[in-house]
């Protein structure tokens, strides 16, 4: 009898093929920076990475370009887009605004949320001790998703994963560059989930205030 497929090959094949090369891309883009920004990708190459006809490959394309990560030249491919210093500046002012609205509507904090940010910290502890920086970036991205969640706006939420995939971009880059900031990091979070265990909405905000604007001065090159 021929032997049982291995469950991670079965998990695989049971994803559909658009949306293996959509997570593939947005991988490569966003957390390994295989594919910078600038690099130009063929649906070609694309169908080969992962194993796919090219009909899903240029359906997944036409959803990372709704998304923004990507240009479609027809006959040509898909070029990645650079990050912008526009769309650091549109990117931050956005992230504060949902930011410090939904911080303030977690107070007070139910005890389900406030053991969740506390697990994530604890992640991404363990993986900036591990030098594992996306997989860090990760749970920060988790971090700040929980906390805009729990405010129950279902627009807001999905606004906000938008903006956290730009930035991921950004942020891993970042971390490469100032390995200093990590541990920073890490000690503004643990701020942001204490001003939330005493219900102190103001200090709340004004912590993921400063914290926001901290990662914009890195991004644009003006701060530590």
């Amino acid at each position: 009898m021929p032997s049982a497929a291995p469950p991670a090959a079965t998990a695989q094949a049971a994803v559909p093929a658009a949306e293996r090369v959509y997570r593939h891309v947005k991988q490569a883009v966003l957390v390994d920076r295989r594919y910078e920004g600038g690099t130009l990708l063929t649906e070609g190459e694309l169908a080969d990475a992962v194993g796919v006809s090219r009909t899903p490959v240029r359906e997944a394309l036409l959803r990372l370009e709704t998304e923004g990560l990507l240009k479609l030249y027809p006959k040509k491919g898909a070029l990645v887009l650079p990050v912008s210093a526009q769309e650091i500046a549109d990117v931050i002012e956005t992230r504060l605004l949902v930011e410090e609205f939904t911080v303030r509507r977690a107070v007070p904090a139910p005890a389900g949320l406030l053991e969740r940010l506390a697990e994530l910290l604890e992640e991404q502890r363990r993986y900036a001790a591990g030098g594992d920086l996306a997989a860090m970036m990760a749970a920060d991205r988790g971090f700040h998703a929980e906390i805009v969640r729990s405010a129950g706006n279902a627009i807001l939420s999905r606004l906000y994963d938008q903006l956290r995939d730009r930035q991921l971009r950004m942020g891993v880059a970042l971390f490469h560059a100032h390995p200093e900031r990590v541990e920073r990091s890490l000690a503004e979070h643990a701020e942001i989930l204490e001003a939330l265990r005493a219900g102190d909405a103001e200090a709340a905000a004004a912590t993921v205030r400063g914290h926001v604007g901290r990662v914009e001065a890195l991004v644009r090159g003006t701060g530590r």
